[in-house]
């Protein structure tokens, strides 16, 4: 059982790190061919596609997970029925955007960029019918395919962003006779400027959409309100819950244009300071793709195994381990932040948010204690329960970034999505341990927590001066955390490494 979500975890874990890690070359490369307001503006769009992408898919995700892995259950006929309603609502709501683009991109301030909605409303509708083919790989135990068509998606995503905004560029700038500029003059329209990193989104997506053909041959196109009255039932809370989680996701690089006094921050108005704040959120890779790996694998293994009398000690075991393996990697990068930093972000302008990536790395941290958390009200068909933990959590988040940022700006924002996603991961807890009881040791989990926020603050604190001399010494508390990890946890290991010795003497 745990030998299952281990190996699944790693090849999931491998093609996040994978797809992350190339994902991530789009921040030197958009960081170096944008300033930081254009950045900005790529932000907000993306920011927006986390709104959409949680309407276009209204909890049919999760929902597949439910009823398909139900024991007796059709897989292939609820793949149809919930991909079947999900092509009829993303018909519609694309065909909305499509048609009201140029009024969209007014309302959102960015003039002629009607363009930008047209391409959003291809990419939501090509996205969300992705969702259930993808997640049927998952409950189907498909990992290796997953993987693969993940990094194809982001191999892709990079390099066309780069022929667009890099190579087309360059052989336009030449202005020579030859072929490949002829060529390329007909393809690359310098007008549509940072319109080619979403549609190189666009195009992407419409590929892995060509390699999932297998899946939708297979599609019985029906529909019926009767037959999919369950499916809604189940997956609209969700929808609640996925907008107020989007709220906590994106809501501060929305709220700060319009939170953020003028002149507050001298190198750079309220765009610029979305376009800073948003590049060092990336900072938080090491851990946001630990817990979405993490996430990929655990939820079709929670649906899987909730019906099992051990299943509660073995969630509360899970969690333990994670929640130290998460705080090791939250040590390790803010003690490397100097090191990390210049790599992915190729500006210096950008380095002035290096602060707040301390605060973001322990907010996502809550973020995957919350995933774990939350797997009492998906089981026990409880969803309304996330819609309500989540929502809070958005008060949390509006409430404060409207508190903080007029006088703390980016900083405030940070605080905000910690305080959010701390309260939503401590409601989770307390709720469901009145209707699903899972013995988490909380004592420990919380020891951990509160000795890495130490560490973290000890971190940010020292004024060292000197590149190498500043390494040094956070590594060395680094190191530190390290030993009393291992001291704590010295049984566990010990036996982990006798067990893996005895299977390698074996073979």
């Amino acid at each position: 059982m745990l030998k299952k979500l281990l190996s699944d975890t790693v090849i999931y874990g491998l093609t996040t790190v994978l797809m992350r890690l190339i994902n991530y070359l789009l921040v030197p490369l958009h960081t170096k061919v944008f300033d930081p307001d254009a950045f900005g503006i790529v932000s907000i769009f993306y920011s927006f596609a986390v709104f959409f992408n949680v309407i276009y898919t209204y909890g049919m995700e999760t929902t597949y997970f439910w009823f398909a892995s139900k024991e007796g259950s059709d897989k292939e006929e609820v793949f149809s029925k919930i991909l079947s309603s999900l092509s009829i609502t993303s018909v519609v709501f694309s065909s909305i955007l499509w048609l009201f683009s140029g009024q969209i991109s007014t309302l959102l301030g960015f003039e002629n960029s009607d363009i930008y909605v047209k391409f959003f409303a291809l990419l939501y509708a090509i996205d969300t019918l992705l969702v259930v083919p993808f997640a049927s790989l998952r409950i189907d135990g498909q990992a290796k395919r997953f993987a693969v068509l993940k990094i194809i998606e982001v191999v892709l995503t990079v390099g066309l962003n780069y022929f667009f905004l890099v190579t087309c560029v360059s052989i336009v700038e030449t202005n020579s006779d030859s072929f490949i500029t002829e060529f390329v003059s007909k393809i690359y329209d310098p007008s549509l400027g940072l319109g080619y990193a979403f549609l190189a989104n666009l195009i992407s997506k419409a590929i892995i959409m060509i390699l999932f053909m297998d899946k939708f041959i297979k599609l019985k196109f029906s529909w019926s309100w009767k037959s999919m009255k369950p499916f809604y039932s189940y997956g609209f809370p969700l929808v609640f819950a996925g907008v107020a989680f989007a709220i906590n996701e994106v809501s501060d690089r929305l709220l700060i244009p319009l939170l953020l006094p003028e002149g507050f921050y001298s190198f750079g108005d309220a765009d610029y300071a979305v376009g800073v704040y948003a590049a060092c959120y990336k900072l938080s890779i090491f851990v946001t793709f630990t817990v979405t790996a993490y996430k990929y694998s655990a939820e079709p293994f929670f649906f899987n195994q909730a019906g099992s009398k051990d299943s509660p000690k073995v969630f509360a075991r899970i969690m333990y381990y994670f929640v130290i393996v998460l705080m090791v990697m939250v040590v390790a990068v803010s003690a490397n932040l100097e090191v990390i930093a210049p790599i992915l972000i190729r500006r210096e302008e950008y380095l002035v948010g290096l602060p707040v990536v301390p605060i973001l790395l322990m907010a996502n941290l809550f973020l995957g204690m919350y995933y774990n958390l939350s797997v009492w009200f998906k089981v026990t068909d409880n969803t309304k329960y996330g819609a309500l933990i989540s929502a809070i959590g958005a008060l949390f988040t509006i409430s404060l970034n409207a508190l903080l940022v007029p006088y703390f700006g980016f900083y405030g924002s940070a605080i905000a999505t910690f305080v959010c996603y701390l309260s939503m991961m401590i409601l989770a807890y307390v709720l469901g341990q009145k209707y699903y009881p899972i013995p988490y040791n909380v004592k420990m989990i919380s020891f951990y927590l509160i000795m890495g926020g130490c560490f973290l603050v000890l971190l940010s604190q020292l004024s060292i001066n000197g590149f190498w001399e500043s390494i040094f010494i956070h590594n060395a508390i680094f190191a530190l955390f390290l030993l009393i990890v291992f001291f704590m946890e010295r049984q566990f290991i010990v036996s982990t490494l006798q067990i893996v010795q005895k299977k390698i003497l074996k073979k």
